[in-house]
């Protein structure tokens, strides 16, 4: 049954590949406020990135956390980091990935080349951890989300509560 739901998938996304695209998206606009269902825009994948249908995700502490302001996250900012789904496209350079492929986002990725990874502390992998965790943003140091022309700020480079994901494909299984 997934593959045949996989072929119908693929039928109807060829007239998005390398395009923007809207979707809907859980949005926090700020801490202590609830999320607001918006439509945004979710840009192509670049180099090394996959794009991702989000069919499934789940709602956890951390995502409550940021969102009441007990822990603090950079607005606005789409969250969920437990989710699945399916690649709609894949940016250059990606060939362990292709679209139609069932995926989980990783929220802790790993790029097996820098320090940490190599010494075996792949939960503190230096080129996604600052950049994807601390401030919102993919490896290239930009969103891919933005909504009414801002900028929309990615959660543990997953933001599972989007329709659509982009990712870096090391962040993908």
């Amino acid at each position: 049954l997934g593959r045949y739901l996989s072929k119908i998938y693929l039928s109807t996304m060829d007239d998005t590949v390398g395009k923007s695209i809207t979707c809907k998206a859980a949005v926090a606009w700020e801490a202590g406020k609830p999320l607001s269902i918006e439509t945004i825009e979710v840009a192509p994948p670049k180099a090394k990135e996959v794009r991702v249908k989000v069919l499934y995700t789940g709602v956890c502490h951390s995502d409550l956390s940021i969102l009441n302001g007990s822990v603090r996250g950079r607005f606005p900012i789409i969250l969920g980091h437990e989710g699945s789904g399916i690649v709609e496209s894949v940016g250059e350079g990606v060939t362990d990935f292709q679209a139609g492929d069932h995926v989980i986002p990783l929220y802790l990725p790993q790029c097996n080349t820098c320090r940490s990874c190599k010494s075996g502390k792949t939960n503190i992998c230096e080129e996604f951890l600052g950049k994807t965790h601390a401030f919102g943003l993919l490896t290239d140091g930009t969103p891919r989300f933005s909504c009414n022309g801002k900028p929309v700020y990615h959660f543990m480079a997953c933001s599972a509560f989007s329709q659509y994901v982009v990712l870096p494909h090391m962040s993908v299984c």
